[in-house]
């Protein structure tokens, strides 16, 4: 474990003089910490080996990233490890993510683990994936399957290359890297405590209160404990207290989620929430649902706008065929949000030209433009007819 300045500075001085991609992975503490930092940096590199850095010990890792710059990091599932990896201080110029990869080549299984064994023919050593990677000191065992996970990736991606190459979609894949690579960061969630599990039993808006005023009493005191906002309090509880509405601490406590185990004080902190909810004046209570900004769901669209809804099953239908002809998923050919939004507002002049504009528009790469914007065309044409 590197877990000091020293022996930071002797990994960035051995991976700045290593040789072509570098494997990145990280380790999380999903389920047991509050948020999605880093608690463990695996890197492998021709020329360097393999580092195993703790963020806790090294918070800024900025110096390794530019150590690392305009050099082609590979990483598993990209999308899962940038923000974190963001946090301190590493952000790539250019990737290869092996996930994608599999998935523009027809691989039917993208884990990790799958993906090594059916191309390489190794079987990666199981069993710490849902561990607490915030415990300290790391048991050698996780140590060992952390290493394992950048160990292959490098030849795994070779490999993946050339097979990408030999379908012809070598090129697709670089251009979803570089929109991954160049993406900036997300936007903080609006409402986050709208997709608390369950919610969709709260159908009043003092309910939707009462879900709002737990949900972000939980959160406060789940970022002052640093764990899993779960383990302070269920969704299923908040849910229960939603719709029981309870009047006093002894009806909270009489609720599924707030049993015997609890004390008086937790009990009365919830309570509490609970209170301030039902005091709310009308005004100042949520709206049943979020403003929508794009289409309405598809099942609406036969009430709604019928020749919109023909529309979308005509193109449902070509995108599903091409994706076959191309042994690729659906979503990486086309996400289905574009699909539906050139359905629900097709173009004036619904051309090749004015299509791929409106492809374009919604974040479509060159490769999925060409591709789909014929198949869009017919089907509006079709319907339009």
């Amino acid at each position: 474990m590197v877990a000091d300045a020293d022996a930071l500075a002797e990994v960035i001085a051995a991976f700045a003089a290593g040789t072509g991609p570098v494997a990145v992975d990280a380790e999380r503490a999903s389920g047991y910490r509050y948020g999605q930092r880093a608690y463990l940096v695996q890197l492998r590199r021709a020329g360097a080996g393999t580092a195993l850095i703790d963020p806790v010990g090294c918070p800024d890792l900025s110096g390794l990233g530019e150590a690392l710059e305009g050099v082609e990091w590979v990483l598993h599932a990209a999308t899962q490890d940038l923000p974190c990896l963001r946090e301190i201080g590493m952000v790539p110029t250019r990737l290869f993510d092996t996930e994608l990869a599999g998935r523009l080549a027809g691989f039917p299984r993208v884990g990790l683990g799958a993906m090594v064994e059916s191309v390489l023919g190794f079987v990666l050593e199981k069993g710490h994936s849902a561990v607490d990677w915030s415990t300290r000191p790391l048991p050698e065992p996780w140590l060992r399957y952390a290493a394992l996970d950048v160990e292959l990736l490098v030849d795994l991606r070779d490999a993946l290359e050339k097979e990408l190459d030999r379908q012809g979609k070598l090129e697709w894949a670089r251009q979803e890297f570089d929109a991954i690579a160049s993406a900036p960061p997300a936007e903080p969630r609006k409402d986050p405590w709208r997709r608390t599990s369950g919610m969709h039993k709260v159908r009043r808006r003092r309910q939707l209160a009462v879900v709002r005023e737990l949900w972000e009493t939980r959160d406060r005191i789940a970022q002052r404990r640093d764990v899993s906002p779960g383990k302070v309090l269920g969704d299923g509880a908040i849910v229960e207290a939603a719709l029981g509405l309870p009047a006093n601490v002894h009806a909270l406590s009489a609720l599924n989620g707030f049993g015997h185990r609890m004390g008086r004080r937790q009990l009365e902190q919830w309570q509490a929430a609970v209170d301030r909810a039902k005091a709310l004046p009308d005004s100042a209570l949520p709206q049943p649902g979020q403003p929508v900004t794009g289409p309405p769901p598809p099942r609406a669209w036969a009430d709604k706008d019928p020749a919109a809804a023909a529309r979308l099953s005509a193109a449902r239908a070509g995108v599903s065929a091409l994706a076959e002809r191309y042994n690729l998923p659906q979503e990486n050919l086309i996400t289905p949000d574009t699909v539906r939004r050139v359905c629900w507002e097709p173009p004036r002049a619904a051309d090749a030209e004015a299509v791929a504009a409106a492809l374009s528009g919604y974040g479509a790469r060159p490769w999925q433009v060409e591709l789909v914007t014929p198949v869009l065309v017919e089907a509006l044409a079709a319907r339009a007819a």
